[in-house]
């Protein structure tokens, strides 16, 4: 027996107000645009967001990263592997409790980040450009309140 053919209606309603979709197309779109300024430094978007969350004065620990970037520990922990192979962070066992591992980012980490960071900043003004500030503000917000939520 075949499934019923989805209400029209329904499948209207969803194309029409389905915020995961909206958000996984933007995430694609701008992802692509980072992802292309970032080649010429061998980063993806993603290691870029994770090398800033590691760009703070104390070594973070693994679980305080995974949690500012709305990821579990498993998570982090293997997308931090390519980037301590390429000697851009380094882990290492708190001195405390050698149980919790602590990151920090090596000279050629901070060297790199540094060359990334102007090209994110272009290419942050050319995604944000077609918005107006209001947008662009109530955009930011919203995001957030959106991670928020989840925590």
């Amino acid at each position: 027996m075949e499934p019923a053919p989805l209400d029209a209606s329904v499948v209207s309603l969803v194309a029409g107000s389905c915020l995961c979709r909206r958000i996984q197309q933007a995430s694609r779109t701008v992802g692509k645009r980072f992802d292309e300024a970032f080649r010429p430094v061998g980063l993806s978007n993603w290691q870029f967001t994770l090398l800033m969350a590691l760009a703070a004065p104390k070594p973070r620990t693994v679980s305080q990263v995974a949690a500012d970037l709305g990821m579990d520990r498993t998570t982090a922990t293997k997308n931090l592997q390519p980037l301590e192979r390429r000697g851009l962070v380094e882990i290492r066992a708190d001195v405390k409790d050698r149980r919790v591992r602590r990151i920090t980012l090596t000279r050629e980490g901070q060297a790199l980040l540094g060359e990334a960071i102007a090209r994110w900043r272009t290419v942050n003004e050319a995604v944000a450009a077609p918005l107006s500030r209001g947008d662009l503000a109530a955009l930011m917000s919203g995001l957030e309140a959106i991670s928020a939520e989840q925590d």
